[in-house]
C-alpha cells in the first residue's frame, strides 16, 4: 500500500513537472522570442481602434495634444501609437454606456430597486467606466516605471564597466542596449530611441532631455544632467558613474526594505479576516462540542 502511494505521487508530481515544464518557456526562448519580432502589432489592436475612433471624437479634449501632460503620460506608460488615444478616449466614452446598461439591466431583472436607489447604482456603474481607462493606464505606467527603476542601477554599473574600458557614450549605450534587453526590454527600447535620436543629428544633451521625459523617472533626470554636465565641463565620467551607481544601489535597497517593512500590514486583513478564524475553529471547535454535548443534557434534565 505503501509503495503504490509512492508510485501515485510521483507520477503525480512528473506529470505536473511536465506540464510547467511545456507551458513555460526556457531562456532560450524568452531571448529568440525577443530578438524576433518585439514590435509586431496584434491584429486585435487595429481592430479595437477601428471600433474606438467614432466615440473617440466625443470625449477627447480640445489643445495641442503634442504638449499635453497625458501625451507624456502615454510615452511613459509605453504607449506610443497614434490610436492609443484613440483607444482611451473612445473606452471613456463607450464604458460609462456600457456599464451604465448593464448595471440597469442586472437590477432591474434581480434585485427590483425603484427610484432614487436605481438613479444611483446606475450612476456609479457609469462613473466606474469612466474613469476605468485612467486606472489601466496608470497601473501600466506604474509597471513601467517599476520595472525601469528596477533596471537601472545595472545598466549604470554596465554603462560604468564600458566607460573604463574605453568605450565612447554612444558606444556604451549600443552595449547596454543589446544586453539589458533580455531583462528589461522597457528600458532597453528608451535606451535604443536615445541613441538613434543621436545617430540622427540630435544633439547629446537634448536626447538625454527627452530620455528623461519618456521614462518619467528622476533618477534618469539625473543621470541625463549628469551625462551633460561632464560632457560640457570635461570631468570625468567613470567618477560620476560610479557614485551614480552607487547612490541608484543603494535607493534599490531601500525601496526593497520598504517594501519588505509593509509586507506585516499587508498580511493583517488576510490574517484577520481568513487564518485566525479557521484556527480558532480548530482549537476551539472540538471543546466547545464536548461541552455542548455534555451541558445540553444535564440543562435538559434540570
Amino acid at each position: 500500500m505503501a509503495l503504490l502511494t509512492l508510485l501515485i505521487f510521483i507520477s503525480l508530481a512528473a506529470g505536473g513537472a511536465g506540464v510547467y515544464l511545456l507551458l513555460t518557456p526556457s531562456r532560450t526562448g524568452r531571448r529568440l522570442k525577443t530578438l524576433s519580432e518585439p514590435l509586431a502589432r496584434p491584429a486585435w489592436e487595429a481592430t479595437l481602434a477601428q471600433v474606438c475612433t467614432p466615440f473617440a471624437q466625443l470625449s477627447t479634449p480640445s489643445g495641442n495634444w503634442d504638449q499635453s501632460a497625458l501625451r507624456l503620460r502615454f510615452i511613459a506608460a509605453g504607449f506610443r501609437r497614434d490610436d492609443a488615444r484613440l483607444i482611451y478616449f473612445g473606452a471613456k466614452t463607450l464604458l460609462p454606456l456600457l456599464f451604465a446598461g448593464a448595471a440597469w439591466l442586472l437590477l432591474r431583472s434581480v434585485f427590483h430597486p425603484e427610484g432614487s436607489s436605481l438613479l444611483l447604482w446606475v450612476t456609479g456603474a457609469a462613473l466606474a467606466g469612466c474613469y476605468l481607462p485612467n486606472l489601466v493606464l496608470g497601473l501600466c505606467l506604474r509597471r513601467r516605471t517599476r520595472q525601469i527603476f528596477d533596471s537601472f542601477p545595472d545598466a549604470a554599473d554596465l554603462m560604468l564597466v564600458c566607460v573604463e574600458a574605453g568605450l565612447g557614450l554612444d558606444a556604451a549605450l549600443g552595449k547596454i542596449t543589446d544586453e539589458i534587453r533580455f531583462s528589461s526590454a522597457a528600458l532597453a527600447e528608451e535606451l535604443q530611441l536615445t541613441r538613434l535620436e543621436m545617430r540622427a543629428g540630435g544633439t547629446r544633451e537634448k536626447s538625454l532631455h527627452n530620455l528623461a521625459l519618456r521614462t518619467g523617472l528622476e533618477e534618469v533626470g539625473i543621470f541625463a544632467t549628469m551625462l551633460t554636465q561632464s560632457d560640457k565641463f570635461g570631468t570625468s565620467l567613470g567618477d560620476s558613474l560610479r557614485v551614480f551607481s552607487e547612490d541608484l544601489r543603494t535607493k534599490r535597497q531601500l525601496r526593497a526594505e520598504e517594501l519588505a517593512a509593509k509586507v506585516p500590514t499587508k498580511m493583517l486583513i488576510p490574517l484577520v479576516l481568513f487564518i485566525f478564524p479557521s484556527i480558532l475553529m480548530v482549537i476551539i471547535g472540538p471543546t466547545a462540542i464536548v461541552i455542548i454535548r455534555t451541558m445540553l443534557p444535564a440543562l435538559g434534565g434540570q
